[in-house]
């Protein structure tokens, strides 16, 4: 539990960075400068990414790499501003009695 509750933190840090970054950016180009998911997943390993779309092509169902397209255009800040706070909220024992 306590494992899952950090793991949500950390992503949910991760999400105020990518909201630093993408201000820190529109601000360089004077317009606005997202950073989706993929971009993001790109500039961490892009190995990983690459490995992962060919796993999914080839070994599983093509067509699911396409919903997987679809989370990686969208703005890194809200998959992981969405993501960190459902993890912390579903791992916070609140329904446990000890």
């Amino acid at each position: 539990m306590i494992i899952g509750r950090l793991i949500g933190w950390l992503v949910t840090a991760a999400a105020l960075m990518a909201v630093g970054a993408k201000v820190v950016a529109s601000l360089e180009s004077n317009g606005y400068r997202g950073l989706t998911i993929g971009e993001l997943w790109y500039l961490l390993n892009r190995d990983s990414l690459n490995l992962m779309q060919a796993v999914t092509q080839r070994y599983l169902l093509p067509v699911l790499w396409d919903g997987v397209v679809v989370v990686l255009l969208q703005p890194a800040w809200i998959v992981l501003g969405v993501t960190g706070p459902v993890l912390v909220l579903a791992f916070s024992g609140r329904g446990e009695r000890r």
